[in-house]
């Protein structure tokens, strides 16, 4: 049944920085465009900001770029006056800032809340690989000591047990992997901000070299540096607003050991716990939504959250990603309509958020769905994830 003990907050503005690769600009530079876009979009001016949060803040970083900057310089810089403020790494997922903006605004401890995340992990790489967290010596006692041991020193081979589990289990096909990438990259023709907009044909992907297998070249999302920014709103706040979007339901659980190797079903990721949890809080239900927005680190996430989501049975997401047109263009559910992160950039799950309030207020362009009026949203996968489920305001 529908939480009512939920005061529904809305989002009330959107703004995004440059986004590319190797932008050599600071990531405090990049923030404050997308906070100033964010602030504008929501019809609002910086002295009426009185929430701030960001993922992950001062944490240790886990790769060069990934943090963004620190919370209190952008407090300082762009002069705002805070009741409250949050930055943080450990919780659910990529999206845990806005879930705690978003409880924050609803239990009256600010009005307008504004919520960022920033990476620079593409000027960071420069001309290098992408290294593994054992290059760095990254938790080499702590929860990830077993896996580096044996020398799985990236999410990619991590994923990648799963994806062989699910393949083994399922009859998980490399070329239904492949499809979740060829439809986004026919997703991020369509978008002027995309990263990589070139044609990707199965054959390109079949023929791309081997990451971690099954896991190849174009199952792996793509580093960028960029900005992405929204304003979480008080409910009270709507008649003054000019456009928002509901904050319907989240999904914030984590039922099982958080760790990736001791996943009691490795055929499952975290998504199942968080997507069971949303939809406990609205009388919404999978056939409601209109587009879905699933984070895609490694193209075999998709099909992790399909399952988790309900849009299929366990096991039956290889065949309900098919030949794509169920998930692509025109199709039944689209699915990550801007190229998601293996074409449009890796946002940390955040180009996922700022698409759904697009396709919500109808500023998609060419690749708008038509009529959207739900748009679900999970991002992580692994040991920790969140869910969220958008609805349409004016």
């Amino acid at each position: 049944m529908t939480n009512t003990a939920w005061r529904r907050p809305v989002i009330s503005g959107v703004g995004q920085s440059a986004i590319g690769r190797r932008l050599d600009r600071s990531a405090y530079q990049l923030s404050v465009d997308a906070i100033l876009a964010a602030i504008a979009d929501a019809g609002l001016t910086p002295a009426e900001i009185d929430g701030l949060a960001t993922y992950p803040g001062n944490a240790v970083p886990l790769n060069p770029g990934f943090n963004g900057p620190d919370l209190y310089e952008l407090q300082d810089g762009l002069g705002l006056k805070l009741n409250w403020h949050l930055g943080t790494s450990q919780g659910p997922a990529q999206f845990m800032s806005v879930v705690a903006a978003a409880t924050a605004v609803a239990a009256g401890l600010c009005r307008h809340a504004v919520v960022f995340r920033t990476t620079t992990e593409a000027t960071a790489q420069g001309t290098n690989g992408r290294g593994g967290l054992g290059d760095s010596g990254f938790e080499l006692e702590g929860v990830l000591s077993y896996l580096l041991a044996a020398g799985a020193v990236s999410p990619a081979n991590w994923t990648a047990f799963f994806t062989q589990r699910h393949m083994v289990e399922y009859g998980t096909t490399k070329e239904q992997l492949g499809m979740v990438a060829v439809v986004e990259r026919a997703y991020a023709q369509l978008n002027p901000n995309a990263v990589l907009r070139s044609p990707l044909s199965m054959q390109d992907y079949l023929e791309s070299r081997i990451i971690s297998s099954p896991l190849s070249l174009f199952d792996c999302d793509i580093p960028v540096d960029g900005s992405m920014a929204v304003v979480i709103s008080a409910p009270e706040t709507v008649p003054d607003l000019d456009h928002f979007a509901t904050i319907e339901a989240v999904g914030t659980a984590m039922r099982h050991r958080p760790y990736w190797e001791h996943w009691p079903d490795l055929t499952t990721m975290a998504p199942h716990d968080a997507a069971a949890h949303m939809w406990s809080q609205t009388d919404l239900r999978p056939a409601d939504v209109d587009v879905a927005q699933l984070y895609d680190a490694f193209s075999p996430f998709v099909l992790f959250w399909l399952e988790a989501l309900g849009f299929c049975g366990v096991g039956e997401s290889g065949p309900f990603v098919g030949d794509g047109a169920r998930i692509g263009p025109g199709g039944e559910l689209p699915v990550n309509t801007w190229g998601g992160q293996l074409s449009g950039g890796r946002l940390h799950g955040w180009g996922f958020l700022v698409e759904s309030l697009h396709q919500l207020w109808g500023r998609a362009g060419v690749r708008q769905v038509s009529d959207v009026e739900v748009v679900a949203i999970g991002v992580g996968g692994g040991a920790s994830a969140s869910s969220m489920l958008l609805t349409t305001g004016r």
